[in-house]
């Protein structure tokens, strides 16, 4: 017999009906609840391995009657009249109870049916018959999750897990047990699944949202136990800034920022972070003021890149294109991989009229970091006085395409009172 499901048990429409899953009690991640639908396929298809017939292990009369209710069930199936079909296999199993292809398959449409209770046993005995079946080991611990046995369907889903190769299934298995661990406030344990589901899908928007949701859930923890554990401590201080400025409050993060200094001028990071908040500043004397912020980062650690870029960048602002290549040069010294770097050094070349040296740092500035607008734009225009004029469109199209989308991104984040780096307005934000 073909088994009724889609290899890949991924989400897709039952004639355009929506197959009921039993409700569950809501997670602290409430859109991770299961919304898997059946996916009727060809007789290629095969969701489990298939144990053979067991048709010598029982009478002529027998064979022939699990047979004839396998076929009806097939045929069932192939009319999409799964509730036709689970009779059928219901009657098969009882006379060939140690078949995990057919008991699997009845689990299977049980739980599509919305019973998951009444397709645990099927399931877990497909399972005991063949323990290679991570798929229906996964499913039967959905359906245990779904039933309220938490610590049974972590363990299915648990040991299934690392054994899934479908991506899709995979997905959802791990969410489900995403949303097992985090129903409970076992933060670490949702947090370790969800590192591994970001290797598998990195773009997949619900998988990022649970990331969000949890490693948010989990600042949200380490802040109430920092604030507790030591209210007036530097850190708190340091935290504290970082909240100030999620909401905004430029005035209050540098307040809090010199706070932390003042209970500890070797914190690390801090000098470096009140210098980035000062250099924002319209004021030229306050922006001198994070120039000192900076040389004090490096005084504290000479391999703190990002404040050597930092003083790179004001350099060059300043028109000392020579400071700001040594200082550029030294920063790509310590980390090669940063594209920024990369970018600016490209720049002071620029500025110093060495266009040949510029070409290539602009090249692997766009390599280490493709969605960056700036560095389409300046390449684009280095291709063209190269006269690589097709080059030259194709960087000039990422750079109207990348640019738009930190447009819209810093409509989206306005609202929020948020402006990650990332996706601060630029010098080109006037071309």
């Amino acid at each position: 017999m073909q088994p009724p499901w889609d290899g890949d048990l991924s989400p897709s429409s039952f004639s355009g009906t929506e197959i009921p899953v039993p409700n569950r009690r809501c997670s602290r991640i409430d859109s991770l609840v299961m919304k898997l639908k059946p996916a009727w396929i060809s007789a290629a298809g095969l969701l489990i391995v298939a144990a053979g017939p067991c048709f010598a292990q029982a009478a002529r009369s027998e064979q022939s009657e699990y047979s004839e209710h396998v076929q009806k069930a097939q045929a069932y199936l192939h009319e999409k009249r799964p509730d036709l079909a689970i009779p059928e296999l219901q009657a098969a199993v009882k006379i060939e109870p140690e078949n995990p292809e057919t008991q699997g398959n009845l689990g299977v449409l049980l739980f599509f049916q919305g019973n998951p209770a009444a397709a645990i046993p099927h399931l877990r005995a497909a399972v005991q018959a063949e323990p290679s079946l991570a798929k229906i080991q996964g499913l039967l611990g959905i359906a245990e999750l779904h039933t309220g046995d938490i610590s049974d369907g972590r363990s299915d889903l648990g040991s299934a897990f690392p054994q899934i190769e479908d991506k899709q299934f995979k997905i959802q298995a791990g969410l489900e047990l995403v949303s097992s661990w985090t129903m409970t406030g076992d933060l670490d344990q949702a947090a370790g699944i969800l590192m591994q589901l970001e290797k598998v899908a990195p773009n997949d928007p619900e998988v990022l949202y649970a990331v969000y949701r949890t490693f948010g859930d989990l600042a949200g923890e380490a802040r109430l136990q920092l604030s507790v554990a030591a209210p007036d401590s530097a850190q708190t201080h340091q935290m504290l800034a970082h909240e100030d400025l999620l909401e905004g409050k430029t005035n209050a993060a540098i307040e809090q920022y010199r706070q932390a200094i003042a209970s500890d001028p070797r914190l690390p990071d801090v000098h470096y972070e009140l210098g980035e908040l000062l250099n924002t500043a319209g004021d030229p004397a306050i922006r001198k003021e994070a120039v000192t912020e900076f040389h004090i980062a490096l005084q504290q650690n000479p391999y703190n890149e990002q404040a050597l870029c930092s003083l790179a960048a004001i350099a060059l602002q300043n028109g000392d294109a020579q400071e700001a290549l040594q200082e550029y040069s030294q920063a790509i010294h310590l980390q090669p991989s940063d594209a920024a770097a990369h970018l600016g050094l490209a720049k002071a070349f620029m500025y110093l009229n060495e266009k040949p040296k510029a070409l290539p740092e602009i090249e692997e500035a766009v390599r280490l970091e493709p969605t960056d607008p700036i560095a389409h734009y300046r390449l684009a225009l280095l291709y063209r006085e190269s006269g690589r004029d097709a080059d030259a469109k194709r960087q000039m199209d990422l750079f109207l395409q990348y640019r738009q989308m930190k447009t819209k991104l810093r409509a989206l984040y306005a609202g929020l009172l948020i402006q990650p780096k990332e996706i601060q307005p630029d010098d080109l934000d006037d071309k």
